[in-house]
């Protein structure tokens, strides 16, 4: 009997994360006889950076989260960034809406669930700019309901954790955004992949690496092993997506595409800070986000965090940032190194010279004793006792450095999508806040590598129908805002309270 396996299919995804799993759907709601293949390393779907414990399960919708709102020079605030994120989080809820009526997700609050957003600092300056963040927010549609305050009484009705036994020698402020969500993005992707791999023409395999892609004509040869039985599987597609995490890079490196020189990776890894105590559980119901440390990468803003993880209540405090040659959780301690090209190795050197202050952030994260972590948590939730907490690591990012218009090397934040000019293979690139915005960057790829079937009036009326609201921006149409949240919100189950 032979030991290598060989299919022809019309796609392959790599990895079976969120991004993989939304695009999977995506593709198969648009195309139903397509063949599709999902080749996963792990033994289980989104056990990397989809699973809850691996991200910050926020729904990234910029109610919160300070770094998406800068402050320019001349002291005005800069809120472009948080409104595109904010209408890309729209787009995902309408789609699991959409997936939650094709009866894809059969409960929606085994993965969303109403949890509310709040921003809180303390200090004069810190202050006078969540105000002003507050101020330029209310300005467009869709953060109407935001709410804002200096009073610790109110702060503490919001967190009251926050506040308890705090002594009032500072000034303190806080937003509150009641329809803020927790998302347990494992389960989501899961869920999807359950329901995909009972579609026909689709198949699923655990347990087997990718270790080559290459060209074999007009189409792609992905090359895996099954580490169960060591036989290899030879698949043959006409599109290849790499969605593997921190591991698309060394990935889309084999491919050997134009377009994937002079890109490097600079991992960062993370812990937690985990509480699940009912007695402190049961008084804190809130996302909180606070400012980020100088030099501090933005998914190491800290924040005290309400999550439902597997029907569980917990806290979460963190996350601690850390350095780690590893580029997926479970990776290796090469993978930073086997990264290295002649083509990147330049861009690579300048961005770490360009950021010795995040250098010296994680450096400093890495060296943290227990005593520092209790006294950053301490800053949020001054009654905690190191007891009742205990520490768990996160998921692996890694973040995408690429070749700027000097040459030079760009650390870069958020996510990229890099596609050959033929648009037969892509790759995902990046971190925050990508699972929140799945469904927005699987609709740019989907644009990029299939331009005359995305234009065609058949696929443009099948995504109008999973997102109604596609085509338009809701913050340019405030009637639609409300009129969507509360469709989306009664599918989704999701019933803020007062």
């Amino acid at each position: 009997m032979s030991s290598i396996q060989k299919s022809e299919v019309d796609v392959v995804l790599v990895g079976a994360g969120i991004m993989s799993a939304t695009l999977g759907i995506l593709l198969k709601e648009l195309e139903p006889n397509l063949k599709i293949e999902i080749v996963e390393r792990l033994d289980h779907a989104a056990a990397e950076s989809s699973d809850a414990m691996n991200n910050a399960g926020t729904g990234h919708s910029a109610f919160c989260e300070l770094n998406y709102t800068p402050e320019r020079p001349d002291g005005t605030i800069d809120a472009s960034k948080a409104i595109n994120i904010v209408e890309q989080f729209e787009i995902s809820r309408q789609f699991w809406a959409y997936l939650v009526n094709k009866k894809v997700l059969q409960n929606p609050n085994k993965f969303i669930n109403s949890v509310p957003h709040m921003s809180f600092v303390w200090g004069k300056d810190n202050v006078n700019f969540l105000e002003k963040r507050y101020n330029e927010l209310l300005k467009y549609p869709l953060f109407q309901g935001m709410e804002f305050s200096k009073d610790p009484k109110q702060i503490e009705q919001w967190a009251p954790l926050l506040m308890e036994n705090r002594k009032l020698d500072d000034v303190y402020a806080a937003t509150h955004m009641r329809i803020g969500t927790d998302v347990n993005f494992g389960e989501l992707t899961r869920e999807i992949f359950n329901y995909l791999v009972k579609e026909d023409g689709v198949s699923m395999s655990f347990n087997t690496e990718v270790n080559n892609i290459k060209r074999k004509g007009d189409k792609w040869l992905v090359e895996a092993k099954d580490e169960i039985s060591g036989k290899t599987k030879k698949i043959k597609a006409k599109f290849v997506f790499v969605g593997a995490g921190g591991g698309a890079i060394l990935l889309l490196q084999k491919a050997d595409i134009p377009e994937s020189k002079g890109f490097g990776g600079f991992p960062v890894g993370g812990e937690w800070l985990v509480c699940n105590d009912p007695t402190v559980v049961s008084k804190h119901m809130a996302k909180v986000y606070g400012k980020a440390s100088v030099g501090a990468p933005p998914m190491s803003v800290p924040h005290l965090d309400t999550r439902f993880i597997d029907g569980k209540h917990s806290l979460l405090f963190g996350p601690y940032a850390g350095f780690s040659t590893k580029f997926l959780k479970q990776g290796s301690f090469m993978d930073l190194f086997k990264s290295l090209e002649l083509n990147n190795v330049l861009p690579m050197l300048s961005a770490g010279i360009r950021n010795i202050d995040l250098t010296k952030y994680l450096i400093g994260q890495v060296m943290q004793s227990n005593e520092a972590r209790l006294a950053a948590l301490k800053e949020y939730f001054p009654d905690a006792k190191e007891e009742d907490w205990k520490l768990e690591h996160a998921g692996q990012r890694v973040q995408v450095i690429k070749k700027g218009k000097d040459g030079k090397g760009v650390l870069q934040f958020g996510t990229e999508v890099v596609n050959s000019a033929d648009g037969s293979i892509a790759a995902l690139l990046g971190a925050s806040p990508g699972a929140s915005t799945a469904t927005q960057i699987m609709l740019k790829l989907l644009s990029n590598c299939f331009p005359n079937e995305y234009k065609s009036e058949q696929w443009q009326s099948k995504i109008k129908e999973m997102i109604p609201s596609f085509g338009l921006k809701l913050n340019e149409h405030p009637e639609l805002v409300e009129e969507t949240r509360e469709r989306c919100s009664k599918i989704l189950k999701i019933y803020p309270n007062n």
